[in-house]
């Protein structure tokens, strides 16, 4: 005897409201201005798709065991600095480090990563064992990173980056494919082999769904909180570089809150403030949903101002959205 199970449709169009508006209001525009929906617009969403996906991916596994990293934007944009005050040309004037020879990309995205997984420790520490709730002491990390990145770079703007680097945001795999794109797609599967398939993976939702139970269970809920900030900043850091390659410079203000972009794509995405819930593919969702408004804002010619303004509504209702569903399944 088979069952079949009625699909609710007023509940799923409420729950996925914002996406619903924002694809009829893509379509809207691809049918206003078709070039919207050409081959250049579409690179052009995914490369900024790349670096917001990998921050969310970061924010996401905090927001999953009911935390959050207000210091995201801040950690991208010493990624940045650091990354700009390494790879910069030799015959550049204004060069932050005149006799730095020339440094292999990859290890100054190690030391990128490095740095900015400190600051990441000190975050997991100081909600595990401080026992900080994750806003306030994000939120002190935040300015903390901000001063240090203020300190480093002395307030210099950076540029001059050598083509190596910037290739890495300008290249296309067969001309089509950015590169940024495949770097994103890379970690987000490593993301979801993170989430799905290991043992980390299984901790961080049954923290998130039940913390008190989930040590009772043997978890080490310290030890894996850890991970997940220290994890959160490798991303972070990993975003930063590839944002100053795709900006071609950096100052202490890029990343400016970025993170709550990524917790307004995440919980688009389905990632439940409230914990224990939240998927890759859903991020990503989340992300494409948050790029295409705003690249559908700008085809529309629609004032700067009014966008930030657009975009500030978007993220109350979505976490609007994700508080109605929790107190729903209460």
């Amino acid at each position: 005897m088979s069952t079949t199970k009625n699909i609710d449709i007023k509940k799923l169009i409420s729950e996925n409201i914002l996406i619903i508006i924002v694809l009829v209001m893509a379509i809207g525009v691809g049918i206003y201005r078709p070039n919207f929906l050409g081959i250049r617009n579409i690179q052009n969403v995914a490369i900024n798709t790349a670096c917001r996906f990998i921050i969310a991916l970061g924010i996401s596994g905090c927001l999953i065991t009911k935390g959050n990293d207000l210091s995201a934007g801040r950690t991208v944009g010493l990624g940045a600095c650091i990354a700009g005050t390494l790879l910069q040309e030799a015959n550049y004037s204004g060069k932050f480090y005149p006799n730095l020879p020339e440094m292999n990309i990859l290890v100054v995205l190690l030391i990128c990563i490095a740095i900015c997984c400190i600051f990441g420790f000190i975050n997991g520490c100081v909600v595990s064992f401080w026992q900080v709730p994750p806003f306030i002491a994000t939120l002190g990390m935040q300015t903390i990173v901000y001063g240090i990145c203020m300190v480093y770079t002395k307030n210099i703007p950076l540029g001059g980056y050598r083509e190596d680097y910037l290739y890495i945001a300008k290249g296309k795999l067969f001309g089509v494919i950015p590169f940024l794109f495949i770097i994103a797609t890379v970690i987000g599967i490593f993301m979801w082999f993170l989430y799905n398939k290991t043992r980390h993976g299984k901790y961080m939702y049954a923290i998130g769904g039940n913390e008190a139970a989930a040590e009772v269970a043997g978890i080490n809920v310290a030890k894996t909180k850890i991970k997940i900030y220290v994890l959160a900043s490798a991303l972070f850091a990993i975003a930063g570089f590839l944002l100053g390659a795709k900006a071609g410079g950096a100052t202490v203000n890029t990343g400016l809150s970025y993170e709550l972009e990524a917790i307004a794509e995440c919980t688009i995405g389905g990632v439940s403030t409230n914990g224990g819930v939240g998927k890759v593919s859903g991020i990503l969702v989340g992300v494409l949903v948050f790029e295409i408004l705003k690249s559908s804002m700008q085809f529309l010619k629609i004032d700067t101002s009014w966008q930030y303004i657009v975009q500030g509504a978007v993220i109350i209702i979505a976490v609007a959205l994700d508080l109605r569903k929790y107190l729903a399944k209460k």
